[in-house]
């Protein structure tokens, strides 16, 4: 059995930060307080935010017109 893999984009919180539209101290507080399930991984004393997972987090986030009028 063959196991492959693909090497995650793994951006750090200023990189993140920026892709997301939002300052690095936002991300700080996100993971501190647990306000949005956003992904994030610790190595040491870094933490890294792979790019798949942002992508997967925004897409969830996305409001489609029919359900912003219900609100």
């Amino acid at each position: 059995m063959q196991i492959t893999s693909v090497k995650p984009h793994l951006l750090t919180t200023d990189e993140a930060a920026e892709f997301l539209g939002v300052t690095a101290g936002t991300l700080a507080v996100w993971r501190c307080v647990a306000r949005y399930p956003l992904p994030y991984i610790k190595i040491g004393k870094n933490v890294r935010y792979d790019e798949s997972d942002l992508l997967r987090w925004m897409e969830s986030r996305k409001v489609h017109q029919a359900e912003a009028v219900a609100v």
